[in-house]
C-alpha cells in the first residue's frame, strides 16, 4: 500500500507495459493466494502436491547422492563443490538424469544435449515462446480453457493468444484447423500450439491416442510446432498402459515437451524443463533449438540453481532414475482423492438436474457445472458463509467462457476434507441456486 508517507515520484500504470494491466496476470496471483485468505475454508482452489511426504530430512542425503553421483564420473572435491556453489551450466547439470527419465518412465528417446533445465516450467514456457515467436505477426495458439501461466507469459511478449476448443477428445481438431486457418487468412503465422494432454490444468480432460496421433499429422500438414506441457501424466486414476505422450510419438520433431519436477519432486526447487531437439539452421552447421532456448536463459537467469537441481538428481538417482517408483505413494493419494471426489459429487449432486460434472482419469483437477454464475463474487461468498473454496472456471479463458463452472482440485486434500468440502459446496450450491 503507497501512503501520504511514500510521497516522492509517481510511475503511471499506462507509462508501464499494457501486460501489468492484464487480468492474466492477475490470475496467477488470486491462485496462489486465495486459501492465504479464508484460512478455516476446506480449499479445493490450489493445485499444489500433497505435503503428506514432504522430507526435509531427506534433502542431505539427496545431495550426498548426488556429490556421489559426480564422484563416480571422475569429479574430485574441488570440482563437486564447483558443480554445486558456482555458476553454472546455462543448460542445467541434471540433463542426462531427466534424458533417463524420460526414457524409463515416458519412452522419450533424446540426446541429453536437447534438454534445458529450467527455472520451473514457467520459465520454459516462457523461453520456448520467445525463440520461436520473431516478430509480431507471429500467433500462439492455445487449448481453451488454458493454464493461465500459459496467457499471462504470452501477455509478457506481447504475443497474440488464439484459443482452440476443448471437447471430450480433449482438442477440438475441427476447430484447431480452421482457426489455423483464419490466422493465415489474417496474414499471421500460427507458429505454436500449446496444450496439456495428459489431465489438463484446468479442465482435467485427456486427449486419446487416435486424437494425438491425428494432431500429429494435422501439426506436420499445417506445419505448426506443439507445445506438449506434462506436469500431470504419472497421476493416473486407474491401473492400466498409459497412453503415450505426444513426443513419444512424434517422430519429426514436431514436438517440443515442457516437463517439470514441481508436482512429481518438490515444487520448491523451482526445477522444469524443455526438450527442443528440434534442428536450427544457422547458415553453417545446424543446431539445436536448445541451444538457442539457453542463449535467452543466459539473459533471463543465468542458470538453474545447481543446488537445487542437485536435490532433485539425487533423488532421480535414489529411484533409478524413475519419477514413477519415486512417486508410488503420491500417486495412490492423488487416485484415491479423484475416485473419492467423483463418488463424492455423485452422493450430493445425483439429485439435482441442474449440476454437472466431468470424470477425470487422473490428474488433481475436476470441474463442476453450476446453475448461478460462478464468478468471484460467488466464491467470495462461498468461503464466508460456507467455509468452502474452489476456483472459477472464468479465469481460464482468455475472454467469455466458463462462467456456470467451477475447478475443484483434490490434490492438496485429505479424503476427510474432501468429505466435508463436499458437504458444504452443496450446501452453498442450493443456497445460491434457489
Amino acid at each position: 500500500m503507497v501512503t501520504a508517507a511514500d510521497a516522492g515520484h509517481e510511475l503511471s500504470i499506462a507509462d508501464l507495459h499494457p501486460s501489468l494491466s492484464d487480468p492474466a496476470l492477475e490470475r496467477m496471483t488470486f491462485l496462489n493466494e486465495v486459501s492465504s485468505r479464508f484460512p478455516d475454508a476446506v480449499s479445493f482452489a490450489a493445485g499444489r502436491p500433497h505435503e503428506e511426504h514432504f522430507d526435509v530430512d531427506a534433502l542431505p542425503r539427496y545431495l550426498r547422492v548426488f556429490q556421489e553421483h559426480l564422484a563416480g564420473r571422475g569429479a574430485d572435491t574441488a570440482q563437486i563443490g564447483r558443480t554445486l556453489l558456482q555458476y553454472g551450466r546455462t543448460k542445467g547439470i541434471i540433463h542426462e538424469l531427466l534424458a533417463r527419465y524420460l526414457a524409463l518412465d515416458e519412452g522419450i528417446d533424446v540426446d541429453p544435449e536437447s534438454i534445458v533445465v529450467t527455472v520451473g516450467c514457467q520459465e520454459a514456457i516462457f523461453l520456448t515462446l520467445r525463440a520461436l515467436c520473431a516478430g509480431p505477426d507471429d500467433v500462439v495458439l492455445a487449448v481453451s480453457p488454458s493454464y493461465v501461466g500459459l496467457t499471462g507469459a504470452a501477455r509478457l511478449l506481447d504475443r497474440e493468444v488464439v484459443p482452440v476448443g476443448e471437447n471430450r477428445g480433449g482438442v477440438d481438431l475441427d476447430h484447431f484447423i480452421d482457426q489455423v486457418r483464419a490466422v493465415r487468412a489474417r496474414g499471421k503465422r500460427p507458429r505454436a500450439f500449446y496444450l496439456v494432454p495428459d489431465f489438463a490444468n484446468p479442465s482435467g480432460t485427456s486427449l486419446d491416442l487416435e486424437t494425438r496421433k491425428t494432431l500429429l499429422h494435422l501439426a506436420e500438414q499445417h506445419d505448426v510446432l506443439l507445445l506438449e506441457d506434462n506436469p500431470y501424466g504419472l497421476f493416473q486414476a486407474a491401473d492400466g498402459v498409459r497412453v503415450p505422450t505426444l513426443k513419444a510419438l512424434d517422430t519429426s520433431r514436431r514436438v517440443v515437451y515442457l516437463g517439470s519436477l514441481a508436482k512429481t519432486c518438490f515444487p520448491g526447487a523451482r526445477i522444469g524443463f524443455a526438450v527442443a531437439d528440434q534442428r536450427v539452421s544457422t547458415g553453417s552447421e545446424p543446431v539445436l533449438l536448445a541451444d538457442e532456448l539457453s542463449k535467452i536463459k543466459s539473459m533471463l537467469t543465468v542458470n538453474t540453481s545447481p543446488l537445487a537441481q542437485a536435490m532433485a538428481g539425487g533423488k532421480l538417482l535414489e529411484h533409478g532414475c524413475s519419477l514413477l517408483r519415486a512417486n508410488e505413494r503420491e500417486i495412490a493419494v492423488y487416485r484415491h482423492n479423484m475416485r473419492f471426489l467423483l463418488t463424492g459429487l455423485a452422493q450430493r449432486f445425483t439429485d439435482v438436474p441442474t449440476v454437472g460434472w466431468n470424470s477425470p482419469g487422473g490428474g488433481f483437477f475436476a470441474v463442476v457445472t453450476v446453475p448461478f454464475t460462478a464468478d468471484d463474487e460467488a466464491l467470495e461468498l462461498s468461503a464466508r458463509r460456507h467455509g468452502v473454496l474452489w476456483t472459477p472456471m472464468a479465469h481460464f479463458y482468455d475472454g467469455t467462457g466458463g462462467a456456470n463452472q467451477l475447478r475443484l482440485s483434490i490434490s492438496a486434500l485429505s479424503p476427510q476434507q474432501i468429505d466435508t468440502g463436499l458437504d458444504r459446496l452443496r450446501s452453498m450450491v442450493v443456497n445460491c441456486a434457489r
